[in-house]
């Protein structure tokens, strides 16, 4: 057995151990994502290799080009996978920024060619006021009722949930709103692994309804590689995180969306000089995705 079968055995074996106990009630599904974040090819080339690996669906940006639309909804159909959909601005004026927002979620859940899963949002600004960020949870709690799309929000860098604290401010003022948790951003921005904040964790847990499942640790947002023995701890703690939620689900029979999402360079770290990843990141993508599969799929 090589280095890396070694290290991959490893790890299944100790997340094994720590398998959730809850028995799913009818109803429960999780439903695998693949990114085409780092991804060179065509949307026809990425959902046929999403396909091939046994993802359910994939998550990418709304398409602003129509064309780009039409290629992505083939290739969607052809290759038998769901989508979900990310959308966000970029202005630096809020009501600006705002526009877009709306524009954009307007445009993907109201498309004609393939309902979304849901749509995960890179909503407002870490700069923007309270005020003004509740107007983009407003607006998407709104459009949920409306259309019956799941709009969720992630806990991002740079946006208006880049902190658990703050995030904790919006929870506590709208009820209905709901979560992308990609808890690695907040282990990078209080560089801990959020030990100290158990009361604002447990409450974003509870309203997490999709997972971007990459390993963050106090100083980044991105492990070089999971399956390395020196992150084992830091796995451990993120497979607690999750299984949380998944346990929620579970007992309530509910379906779960999950998206595996190791990035490229520069979030996967390089070599100086050369730029070269230290790791491959669809491989990467890919043991996550299995071994969350066989954790919380795998007695199903």
């Amino acid at each position: 057995m090589n280095r890396r079968d070694f290290l991959q055995s490893g790890l299944a074996l100790t997340a094994g151990t720590m398998l959730p106990s809850f028995v799913a009630a009818p109803g429960f599904s999780i439903q695998f994502m693949a990114t085409d974040w780092g991804f060179n090819g065509t949307a026809d080339e990425f959902c046929r290799a999403a396909k091939k690996e046994g993802y359910d669906g994939v998550e990418v940006w709304w398409p602003q080009d129509a064309a780009a639309q039409e290629k992505l909804f083939d290739a969607l159909d052809k290759h038998q996978l769901q989508v979900g959909f990310l959308c966000g601005g970029w202005q630096a004026d809020a009501q600006e920024h705002l526009q877009t927002f709306k524009k954009a979620i307007q445009a993907a859940s109201s498309n004609s060619r393939k309902k979304p899963l849901y749509i995960n949002c890179h909503s407002g600004r870490d700069y923007f006021s309270f005020e003004e960020n509740l107007s983009f949870i407003r607006f998407t709690t709104e459009t949920t009722k409306q259309t019956g799309i799941p709009v969720y929000h992630e806990t991002h860098r740079g946006r208006m949930c880049y902190s658990a604290p703050v995030t904790r401010k919006f929870l506590e003022a709208v009820p209905e709103m709901r979560l992308t948790l990609d808890i690695s951003h907040w282990c990078t921005v209080h560089e801990s692994l959020l030990a100290d904040q158990a009361a604002t964790l447990n409450l974003a847990l509870a309203r997490a309804e999709h997972i971007h499942a990459r390993i963050g640790h106090p100083e980044g947002p991105q492990v070089n590689d999971p399956r390395a023995p020196e992150w084992e701890n830091t796995v451990k703690q993120h497979l607690s995180w999750w299984d949380t939620i998944i346990n929620r689900k579970k007992q309530k029979g509910e379906s779960m969306t999950v998206l595996t999402e190791f990035g490229p360079a520069d979030y996967m770290p390089t070599l100086p000089y050369t730029r070269q990843p230290l790791a491959n990141q669809w491989e990467i993508n890919v043991y996550m995705m299995r071994l969350l599969k066989a954790r919380y799929l795998g007695g199903h």
